[in-house]
């Protein structure tokens, strides 16, 4: 005996606002950038099918590999930087008592600033004629001005990264460590574990998948990063720390290439989604295998 089961499609209609916004918001911005990266576009919209010229242009430009070099050497910086950072500071976080609130208050306060407020207080704070940082530098003997030296330009850039977004990553691993039950940590100090050997065999395999999320996510937001480098230096001095999002910015605001400048965030797009899946299929393979 079977029995007829009511399909009831009104349910649809619930989705029906998100589809509209998603469409809105992502479809179809994504189709005109993929409309003007194959057109070339003159005044009183008057356009000429280019086909992928746009695209080769931009991929045998020396101008986007040297961004791209720099936006690679940037990102594989503060990944270095700020993943055992955090992880570190993560360790020594109270796990009861009052202070424990205290700790994730005070690593949630850089994360709350906005992007454009932060690189507005790095440049006051690292100016060499009255800012605390550069004033400080340079009362040590050392000649510190971000405005003139590429060097300092990048250090002050991967400083005020570290800065604001090393507290994503202590937050995510104290909460992979806090999630570890109190077992394993009185199973080791029966077998007389070191301390060491208690990080290695016991939190940083309970901590590989939110480590793992930190990764991800501070790998797409150092490729995609734009507010703040363009506020601290405006890709200056030079072109030494214009990254591709600035780099991007410039084609099309600057000099109106829309064509180009659509090609290359189709470009931009595409790398930060393979990036982003490779590394994602790697590392879950990896965990899958142990």
């Amino acid at each position: 005996m079977t029995l007829d089961k009511t399909v009831n499609n009104r349910a649809w209609f619930m989705v029906l606002p998100v589809l509209v916004l998603v469409a809105f918001n992502a479809v179809i911005p994504l189709m005109t950038v993929v409309n003007y990266s194959v057109q070339e576009s003159f005044a009183g919209n008057v356009f000429f099918f280019e086909g992928s010229k746009w695209f080769e242009q931009v991929l045998h430009s020396e101008r986007f590999h040297a961004a791209l070099l720099r936006q690679l050497a940037f990102t594989a910086t503060i990944l270095a930087i700020e993943i055992p950072l955090g992880v570190g500071i993560a360790l020594t976080m109270p796990r009861k008592g009052p202070w424990v609130s205290v700790c994730l208050v005070l690593m949630a306060l850089p994360l709350l600033i906005p992007w454009n407020v932060v690189g507005a207080i790095w440049n006051i704070f690292a100016l060499p004629s009255f800012g605390l940082l550069g004033r400080a530098i340079n009362g040590l003997g050392i000649s510190y001005n971000f405005t003139r030296d590429a060097g300092d330009a990048w250090f002050t850039l991967v400083l005020m990264d570290v800065w604001h977004w090393t507290s994503l990553v202590v937050l995510l691993a104290y909460a992979g460590l806090m999630a570890i039950p109190n077992a394993y940590y009185q199973a080791a100090k029966i077998d007389g574990a070191s301390r060491w050997a208690v990080f290695r065999y016991i939190q940083l395999p309970k901590m590989r998948r939110v480590l793992t999320i930190a990764v991800l996510l501070r790998l797409m937001d150092s490729f995609m990063i734009y507010t703040e480098p363009f506020v601290l230096t405006g890709g200056g001095p030079g072109n030494s720390t214009t990254l591709l999002s600035i780099d991007l910015v410039k084609i099309a605001l600057g000099q109106f290439d829309l064509g180009p400048a659509a090609a290359m965030s189709l470009i931009y797009f595409l790398m930060v989604l393979a990036m982003s899946w490779v590394f994602y299929t790697v590392m879950t393979r990896e965990e899958a295998r142990t």
